[in-house]
C-alpha cells in the first residue's frame, strides 16, 4: 500500500537530496503557488497535495541533473510513496526528460508554472522592490519576450503549460503572479 506523504516528511526528503538554498526556495515558492492554484480552481480538498507535489518537484535536479524526473521516480518508489504523487512530480518533465504526460489539472499547473515562477522571480529581482507586490503583467510580458533575459526559464515549456491548461499567456502569468504575491510579506515602512 502506497502511503501518502506529510509535509514534514516531504521537506525532510527534499532536504536529504537538495543542499542549495536557491533549490529549496524554489521548492517552496513552487509549493505556495500550487497550493494557490488548489483554492482558485476548487480544489480545496487536495490543498496539501498539490503543495507537496510543487516542493517535492525538483526532487532529484540538484544531484542527478541528467536524470531529473527519473531518478525522483525511483526515490519515490524506494520509500513506498503513491504512484499518484510520482506521476505527478514527474509529468512536469515532459518532452524534456521524461515522456510522462500531465494528465490532471494539477499536473498542467506544475507544468506551466515551475518555469514561469523563475522568471517571474527574476523580474522582480530587476525592481526596486525586488517584490511581486508591486509587479504589473506588462513587466512580465516585456522581460518574457527578452530571451536572453532568465534565458534558463523554457518559455516553450511556459506557452504549453497554458496551452495544455486552455488558458491564455497573460491569464497564467496574471494568476501567477497573484499566487507569488501571497507568499510575501509586506516590508515594513
Amino acid at each position: 500500500m502506497a502511503k501518502e506523504i506529510t509535509r514534514e516528511e516531504a521537506w525532510a526528503l527534499l532536504t536529504e537530496y537538495n543542499k542549495e538554498p536557491f533549490h529549496l526556495k524554489h521548492g517552496e515558492t513552487v509549493e505556495g503557488v500550487m497550493r494557490w492554484y488548489a483554492e482558485k480552481l476548487g480544489y480545496g480538498d487536495e490543498v496539501d497535495f498539490w503543495g507537496i507535489v510543487g516542493l517535492l518537484h525538483d526532487l532529484d535536479f540538484e544531484q542527478f541533473p541528467e536524470q531529473h524526473c527519473i531518478k525522483s521516480q525511483e526515490i519515490m518508489r524506494e520509500r513506498g510513496l503513491s504512484e499518484r504523487l510520482i506521476h505527478a512530480t514527474a509529468s512536469h518533465g515532459y518532452l524534456l526528460t521524461v515522456d510522462i504526460a500531465p494528465e490532471h489539472e494539477m499536473e498542467k499547473v506544475l507544468y506551466a508554472v515551475d518555469e514561469l515562477t523563475g522568471l517571474i522571480g527574476a523580474v522582480a529581482l530587476m525592481r526596486p522592490s525586488k517584490s511581486t507586490l508591486d509587479l504589473e503583467l506588462k513587466s512580465v510580458k516585456k522581460k518574457y519576450k527578452a530571451l536572453n533575459f532568465a534565458a534558463g526559464c523554457s518559455r516553450e515549456v511556459i506557452q504549453r503549460g497554458a496551452d495544455m491548461l486552455g488558458w491564455t499567456l497573460d491569464d497564467l502569468i496574471s494568476d501567477t503572479i497573484l499566487a507569488m504575491r501571497t507568499l510575501e510579506k509586506p516590508q515594513a515602512e
